[in-house]
């Protein structure tokens, strides 16, 4: 994903009056599924397979610049507020990010412990549901007890 991509999706989404945090939420999981479909893409090409923690390097590296990036150009809006002591695009994508790896790793792990998955697109389904989950909450901590 690129900058420009990341950065007009961020102004509309300002310009439509949707909150920092939860546009923060909805792009670690955009980031983290580009960066699953890199990893998924370098595994076919047997690129990099002997490399340890593969798939976590490239997840750090997708977030991590694209985060790098939004302070470098001054697109985060450090006068919008903060939560729990960071700028709420930086919590959003930090609370997306560890919930959407922790949603694959749930995914991967009923593979492997069941040989199967349960309903068709289950890794979507929970992919999509957690961020969902996550939204509602933030919109519920930001307009009920922030």
């Amino acid at each position: 994903m690129c900058i420009a991509g990341a950065g007009f999706g961020l102004s509309l989404s300002r310009w439509i009056g949707l909150d920092d945090s939860i546009f923060g939420i909805w792009l670690a999981g955009a980031l983290g599924a580009s960066a699953l479909w890199l990893d998924s893409f370098l595994v076919k090409r047997n690129i990099g397979s002997r490399i340890p923690f593969r798939q976590q390097i490239i997840y750090l590296t997708t977030v991590g610049g694209s985060l790098w990036s939004f302070y470098r150009f001054n697109i985060v809006n450090i006068h919008a507020g903060q939560i729990a002591g960071l700028d709420k695009l930086t919590f959003g994508m930090l609370l997306g990010g560890v919930g959407f790896y922790a949603t694959d790793a749930l995914h991967l792990q009923l593979k492997k412990k069941y040989g199967k998955v349960f309903f068709p697109f289950q890794r979507i389904v929970l992919s999509l549901g957690s961020l969902l989950v996550l939204s509602i909450f933030i919109y519920i901590l930001i307009n009920y007890y922030i």
